[in-house]
């Protein structure tokens, strides 16, 4: 017996010593942030060999030391007799309350549409129509009817922020499973805590899917908004650049939309995995 424990237990040790054998043998994976990183590293020295090898002119594409002269000008003299953080303010608060209230909007009476089939049945011709029309072709009636103050850049983003929050909540609401509704049933919840027990908490995720889009693409049209009438924000700062010719300016302009979306993607993120912590469970 005590044989064939010992040849037992030597077995083990054995197939133990092969398996980190091969484990240590087995090549060792780098994180993906170092491939993101590399690619970004990438890019800049493609940018830097373009420019400084002079196959496309500063004039169209300036090099990463002109642009880093002109930032450091920004930041220090503004442009237009307005500072870079007025501008970059001015674009988030038009973005922000245009995406908050349209969202404010959006989310209830999609949830409604997507539980109550009347509801439903109201709204789908509607935002049928309405879905396929680009916020940017509403600029015109915009300026008609709000002028070319703040109103209407905002309402402009918050027909975006609705539309998008809308169709996602209604998915999140439409989409939620047959099983649930007969488990609310068979506990004897009425429809209003059929709605906000098991309804709410399903479509969750996919409003923060909606209101990703959402936010994203406010802060797209608020660029296109600032093109009309705007004396500030970072549309109003790359069209006045550009018939300057001034294409540093421009480039700069275009790169903070970008960082300030990741940044506004990235706070949405964060704000989903913390509040939808039952996400894929």
């Amino acid at each position: 017996m005590s044989t064939r424990t010992a040849s037992a237990e030597t077995g083990v040790e054995h197939a133990a010593r092969q398996r980190h054998t091969r484990l240590m043998k087995m090549p060792r994976t780098m994180p993906l942030v170092v491939y993101s990183i590399a690619a970004v590293f990438g890019l800049l020295l493609l940018w830097t060999a373009v420019t400084v090898s002079g196959l496309v002119g500063p004039g169209y594409l300036p090099t990463p030391q002109g642009m880093a002269t002109e930032f450091a000008a920004l930041l220090q003299d503004g442009y237009k007799g307005k500072s870079l953080w007025a501008h970059i303010e001015a674009s988030l608060f038009r973005t922000i309350t245009g995406f908050l209230i349209g969202a404010a909007v959006g989310i209830p009476l999609g949830l409604l549409s997507g539980y109550s089939k009347i509801v439903g049945a109201m709204f789908s011709p509607i935002m049928a129509f309405v879905r396929p029309i680009p916020p940017i072709a509403f600029i015109p009636m915009a300026v008609l009817y709000f002028g070319l103050g703040e109103t209407g850049k905002i309402v402009l983003i918050l027909f975006t922020a609705f539309n998008y929050a809308f169709v996602n909540a209604h998915a999140g609401a439409a989409g939620v499973p047959l099983a649930y509704f007969r488990a609310s049933q068979s506990m004897g919840l009425s429809r209003a805590q059929t709605f906000f027990r098991v309804v709410l908490p399903a479509a969750v995720p996919q409003i923060f899917t909606g209101l990703k889009v959402a936010m994203a693409l406010s802060w797209a049209v608020v660029v296109a908004a600032e093109l009309v009438g705007a004396q500030a924000g970072l549309g109003f700062m790359i069209s006045d650049a550009a018939q300057l010719f001034r294409i540093p300016v421009v480039f700069i302009g275009i790169a903070l939309i970008g960082v300030i979306g990741l940044i506004l993607n990235a706070l949405l993120t964060g704000a989903e995995d913390k509040l939808v912590h039952w996400k894929g469970r």
